[in-house]
């Protein structure tokens, strides 16, 4: 197999509430249901208007990823970040130019960082052009002068699936620190070229399925140019998921291509040391540290996986572990699998409850010390969406104590047995399901009072 060297421009939409040059709301959403609502003169370049100030939450967003990718933030006096305009012919840019921090002579905002052993050549950010649909010619404006990141690695990948799972590391990255929105994804340019071969880019892929597919068969089509002794030319293609093959759009442009001047109608950014430093000690530990945190807790690595893909599950967990009497182990298997199974129940995610962790807390305490079963405990937890309260409180007014009785247990294992002859006369005859279902039966006389494995086990005696 020939030797592939593949890397990628990343694209994200910044998660702020306005757009990068003018104050029209930041929705990517709406331009299905709504277009052309959220623009004005300036996103839709009207004569004589000219751009806003730059987003300041939107320059922060950006440093906060290149501080989180290991990258140096250009912040010296003569590191000077110049607004660029990129000039090309589409109907998808009505000014005629991109405003960016990119292209010849530019300085990105980050640079010469790596994140989990690929190397990442810049971040930077620009303004999203507007929606084109070619076949009816309609454009929509609404995601015209949204902010974008870039982040641009080096040819440092060389596989598809390598690409697909540092991707997927990527955004849970970036969702960690709230830099792009969770439902709006990534759209990527793809840089793959093999033995000798000219760099073929393949533009604008929007799904980490499309980009692994897209690698397949452009390195398969390069692959078969070569054995015809033909030379890979530089061009840019687009993927076409029903034909499941790359179509040339276009020879390569090349940076001059693009007539890149500097944008006379923005300011030149100078980024002030005490202001990347402020935004460096606000970033939260990464979710790859965290899962290595977990470990050395004893945390299953599957569970310790779970606990750190979303920020707000691992803070939550740091906080109910904080108390010292709470079994860590057994508060990461009751948060990874209870709490998550009560949310998904209700369709909600974890922002959309009121859970407080000394609640939460106390629960596992209670069944640690055995005060109530398991079967009651998740009967509380299923109370505490959408706001917890005392566990406690709520076992006092309904009664739910432990049945630890032997004696008492029998009873209750004997009426059951009484009750349910068929299902006795099944067991009897080998028939396995017969005692869960008798259990169940159990279960039910005790309103789950009764620990479950300590039924089993008086069934099991009582019927033999």
């Amino acid at each position: 197999m020939p030797n592939v060297k593949i890397g990628i421009e990343v694209h994200g939409y910044l998660k702020i509430k306005e757009k990068l040059f003018c104050r029209c709301k930041a929705d990517y959403k709406e331009e299905k249901t709504k277009p052309n609502t959220n623009i004005c003169p300036v996103c839709t370049a009207q004569p004589g208007c000219k751009p806003m100030l730059p987003n300041e939450e939107a320059i922060k967003k950006v440093i906060a990823i290149g501080l989180m990718l290991g990258c140096r933030i250009n912040s010296s006096p003569e590191k000077k970040l110049v607004w660029q305009r990129k000039h090309y012919d589409w109907p998808d840019l009505p000014k005629g130019f991109q405003n960016t921090i990119s292209g010849a002579y530019s300085i990105p905002v980050a640079q010469e960082g790596e994140y989990l052993g690929i190397k990442i050549r810049s971040v930077h950010l620009e303004e999203d052009p507007a929606s084109w649909n070619p076949e009816t010619g309609e454009i929509d404006y609404n995601r015209c002068g949204l902010s974008l990141v870039e982040i641009t690695t080096e040819p440092d990948f060389n596989s598809s699936k390598q690409v697909r799972k540092w991707l997927t590391e990527l955004i849970k990255t970036l969702n960690y620190i709230t830099a792009i929105p969770k439902d709006a994804g990534i759209k990527a340019d793809v840089n793959v070229s093999i033995e000798n071969g000219e760099r073929v880019e393949i533009k604008n892929v929007n799904s980490l399925y499309s980009i692994e597919r897209a690698i397949d068969v452009e390195v398969a089509r390069q692959e078969i140019e070569l054995s015809s002794t033909k030379k890979i030319k530089r061009e840019t293609r687009r993927f076409d998921e029903k034909l499941k093959r790359t179509i040339s759009m276009r020879e390569k442009e090349q940076e001059q291509d693009y007539r890149f001047i500097p944008e006379p109608d923005l300011p030149i950014l100078l980024l002030n040391s005490s202001l990347i430093e402020s935004i460096r000690q606000k970033l939260p530990e990464s979710h790859h540290s965290k899962i290595e945190k977990y470990k050395d807790l004893g945390i299953e690595e599957k569970e310790a996986q779970i606990l750190a893909q979303k920020r707000e599950i691992a803070e939550f967990y740091e906080k109910l572990i904080k108390n010292e009497e709470v079994d860590k182990k057994l508060a990461a298997h009751w948060v990874t699998i209870e709490l998550l199974r009560v949310l998904n129940w209700n369709k909600a995610e974890f922002k959309d409850a009121e859970i407080k962790p000394e609640h939460f807390a106390q629960l596992l305490i209670l069944l640690q010390e055995k005060k109530i079963t398991e079967e009651i405990a998740k009967k509380l937890l299923n109370d505490f969406y959408p706001k917890s309260s005392l566990p406690s409180e709520k076992l006092r007014k309904s009664g739910f104590e432990r049945i630890s009785d032997k004696e008492e247990i029998e009873k209750i294992c004997k009426k059951v047995i009484g009750e349910n002859k068929q299902a006795v006369e099944d067991y009897e005859k080998g028939e396995g399901k017969a005692l869960n279902f008798l259990l169940g039966e159990v279960m039910k006389k005790s309103k789950g009072q009764v620990e479950s494995r300590i039924a089993k086990e008086v069934l099991a005696e009582l019927l033999s």
